[in-house]
């Protein structure tokens, strides 16, 4: 996306994944390349709920994962999210899959919400966003809020599908069970 100042009104025009605004004045960024399906996934790690850290590079090429960026602890769709792929577990187990998610949230946030809503898998703290840079995770909500993206990569650890909506919060599931069943 583009934002350029011509004749006093600003256009606006789309390039495939990069940003940048330019003004008579000179605000430009560097153009983001996004992280595309049949790519290798990058390798990241982090520390989950309870204190555990946890390296992609030991579960990337051995089975397949499912890593889900949500924007917040506690609030209503991320609960719903959260616990929606909570509910489904089972069924990514038994399609060989595992699942992590991953939000700016601290240790003990993830903590107090894993426990309060039953959740079993891994909930890896992102503070200062590193793993979310490495997958270009967009913002959403017009870049105020972290955005909501899914992540399926196989056993091979190629990224398979990527789903991203920050309202359709049930699509993220269904969306990557059907990825795996391909």
């Amino acid at each position: 996306m583009y934002i350029t100042r011509s004749g006093g009104l600003w256009a606006l025009a789309r390039s495939w994944g990069t940003a940048r605004v330019t003004a008579s004045r000179g605000i430009s960024s560097s153009p983001v390349r996004k992280v595309m399906e049949g790519e290798q996934a990058p390798v990241v790690s982090g520390v989950d709920q309870y204190g555990k850290k946890i390296d992609l590079a030991d579960v990337l090429g051995k089975k397949s994962l499912i890593l889900f960026f949500y924007p917040k602890d506690f609030t209503s769709g991320c609960t719903k999210e959260v616990c929606s792929f909570r509910d489904s577990s089972e069924d990514f187990k038994a399609l060989g899959a595992d699942i992590i998610g991953v939000s700016s949230d601290s240790e003990e946030s993830h903590k107090s919400f894993a426990e309060q809503n039953n959740i079993r898998f891994s909930l890896l703290a992102d503070g200062d966003g590193a793993i979310r840079k490495a997958y270009k995770v967009p913002k959403g909500l017009l870049g105020l809020a972290p955005g909501r993206v899914t992540y399926v990569i196989n056993g091979e650890g190629k990224i398979v599908k990527i789903f991203n909506s920050m309202f359709d919060i049930s699509s993220h599931i269904a969306e990557a069970k059907k990825a795996l069943e391909a």
